[in-house]
């Protein structure tokens, strides 16, 4: 095996001072795994409504060696890299172990190093830089667009999701009062996800309570990052990902168990703290330190005793659960959601297309909304075929972008045991 992927291997050529810097190593070991087998292609959510090789990982591959070795770059390779819905469901596909995530983001780095984006282009993403990483921002313009949003044209309409009154957001009053071996866990609160599903970090505290779970925040901490990193804004995103690792350090030291993450997109992005920040001598350490205690709330669960907690949920209650491709995906983390549900004699429909993305992706639902439509309606129709009463899922973008689509109401899985 190992002389036939030598053989099938992809060639590079990229230039001395290049492979002198960590990306340039790291892109060259990449490039070098690919065999250029085209499995990717089969399971690429674009390659499939789109039908262009440049629009599945295979053909995006090569844009990015291209770049690497030196040859142009146009707003052509920058407009097939900025359609990649980095749902990284090809990297499960793929059977030579190839990190596409990783290369994506270097090409799409160096090309926008060397392509100007057009001014539209700059002002959203500055927008989005500007609001959706701060909760005292993004809040009130929500609330404001939700008041408007009968009068707003339809492009905008569908961007403002509907105001929904959450009922359960309340935490016991005696939550965190354990014995004096009690176990604490620090959690994210998040940026957009207070503002649009406050119910869900207090359905964790509920549920992690009956454990015998302390779960908190740490006040100072903010934005994971990411929303700042996929928009043109890494070195906003890394100086986030910082004042994270200070404001959860003090009570690292001070020994706690894990730092949960109740969204997705969030967790597979703290988890890589320690890659983005390998070059950085002041936070290296700390960020492999964070990013190994860094737990999805799905793998806290799945270690504890659930016999302990009382549920609240109606009997026969029929829902599908919508993996995110941030769980399933980008953290490996299949099956442990569908696993915990049932262990607590819950049941969910089967889902047909599963490890398809359902075109939220962070910030893509905005930057390619067209795409991002398609793909929700294909996803809805896989989901709703069951006719089912509530579709949990386990992140707040996937909620939020589901829930425009659809009357059937969509929850994170952790409301469903913890209401």
């Amino acid at each position: 095996m190992a002389r036939n992927h030598e053989r099938f291997a992809m060639q590079t050529a990229l230039s001395k001072p290049l492979l002198q810097t960590a990306d340039g190593r790291e892109a060259d070991a990449i490039l070098r795994a690919c065999v250029h087998c085209g499995f990717c292609n089969a399971t690429c959510p674009t390659y499939q409504l789109l039908s262009d090789e440049l629009d599945g990982p295979r053909g995006r591959i090569y844009l990015i060696k291209q770049m690497l070795e030196g040859n142009a770059v146009t707003m052509r390779t920058l407009t097939h890299l900025d359609r990649c819905l980095s749902c990284r469901n090809c990297e499960t596909t793929c059977p030579s172990g190839v990190r596409y995530g990783a290369l994506l983001e270097i090409g799409r780095g160096l090309a926008e190093q060397r392509i100007a984006r057009p001014w539209r282009e700059r002002a959203l993403r500055w927008l989005i830089r500007r609001i959706l990483p701060y909760p005292e921002r993004f809040a009130p313009l929500l609330r404001l667009g939700q008041f408007l949003r009968p009068l707003l044209p339809p492009e905008l309409k569908r961007k403002v999701p509907l105001y929904r009154r959450y009922a359960n957001v309340t935490i016991p009053a005696k939550a965190g009062v354990h014995r004096n071996d009690e176990r604490r866990m620090l959690v994210l609160e998040g940026c957009a996800q207070p503002a649009l599903a406050p119910a869900i970090n207090a359905a964790a505290v509920r549920v992690l309570d009956q454990l015998g779970i302390s779960l908190f925040s740490a006040s100072a901490a903010g934005c994971c990052g990411a929303a700042c990193h996929h928009t043109s804004g890494v070195e906003e995103g890394l100086a986030q990902a910082r004042r994270n690792i200070n404001a959860w350090w003090p009570h690292l030291e001070a020994g706690v168990e894990a730092v949960v993450m109740t969204a997705s997109g969030c967790g597979v992005h703290v988890k890589d703290y320690g890659h983005l920040l390998r070059d950085d001598a002041a936070y290296a350490d700390k960020a492999r330190r964070v990013s190994a205690l860094t737990k999805d709330i799905s793998e806290i669960l799945a270690k504890e005793d659930l016999s302990r907690l009382k549920l609240n949920v109606k009997p026969g209650l029929k829902f599908v659960f919508q993996s995110p491709c941030t769980l399933q995906h980008g953290q490996q983390l299949g099956g442990v959601v569908e696993k915990i549900l049932s262990d607590l004699g819950l049941e969910s429909m089967p889902v047909a297309e599963a490890h398809l993305c359902c075109g939220s992706a962070g910030t893509y639902s905005l930057l390619q909304s067209s795409l991002s439509r398609r793909l929700r309606g294909r996803k809805l129709e896989a989901l709703e075929a069951a006719k089912p009463e509530i579709i949990v899922t386990a992140n707040i973008g996937c909620l939020a972008h589901l829930q425009a689509g659809t009357p059937v109401a969509v929850r994170h899985w952790i409301e469903l045991i913890g209401g």
